[in-house]
């Protein structure tokens, strides 16, 4: 069955780095396009960032903009999410998920990031 399993969360310091990644199966990864989002406490759903099947289109919010890198390797459906010079307001569930055109998509269970001193 399709899964989306996140890892690498925790707690970090301010300015630190974390490596979030998503392990994908039971789906044709290399034809979904890849999505982060992040939910902070008490608010909702925040677009993070995307990249397209082929790595040749990756997308960010400006909030994460030259901080954040998504990245994709087709040969082990994986994707990623490296955060630099973190900051308190990056507290939140990070979640991926899987689009296709004309699909439901798939999401992963969530992995906590926590930016505290």
């Amino acid at each position: 069955q399709v899964q989306l399993v996140e890892s690498g969360g925790g707690l970090v310091q301010p300015g630190g780095s974390l490596r979030l990644s998503c392990a994908a199966s039971g789906f044709t990864f290399d034809t979904y396009w890849m999505y982060w989002v992040r939910q902070a406490p008490g608010k909702g759903l925040e677009w993070v960032s995307t990249i397209n099947g082929e790595s040749d289109g990756t997308y960010y919010a400006d909030s994460v903009k030259g901080r954040f890198t998504i990245s994709r390797d087709n040969a082990k459906n994986t994707v990623w999410l490296q955060m630099n010079s973190l900051k308190p307001e990056d507290t939140a569930v990070y979640y991926c998920y899987a689009m296709f055109s004309g699909k439901p998509p798939y999401w992963g269970q969530g992995t906590q990031v926590t930016v505290s001193s």
